[in-house]
């Protein structure tokens, strides 16, 4: 694989990551608690989007949803014209 090529994917991989990472802090929820007279910062995240997603990560492609499927497919389609 040319350096060209691979540079090319890392960012479109650094691209999906973020996109990722955005829509995940979108469902936190920011608290504090105090500890020892210490003040902490936390993130929640909801019950039910955490058991979703690890039903997600246990589930084979074959057998996702479709949606969940075309999610994937979505992330493909910005790559697959390098790797053609």
């Amino acid at each position: 694989m040319e350096k060209e090529q691979l540079e090319k994917l890392a960012s479109i991989q650094h691209d999906i990551w973020a996109h990722w990472q955005k829509y995940l802090h979108s469902k936190l929820k920011y608290s504090e608690y105090e500890k020892d007279g210490k003040t902490y910062a936390c993130y929640i995240l909801d019950a039910g989007d955490y058991d979703h997603w690890e039903k997600q990560i246990d589930t084979p492609y074959s057998e996702l949803s479709e949606k969940e499927k075309e999610s994937d497919r979505d992330q493909v389609m910005k790559y697959l014209h390098l790797i053609k």
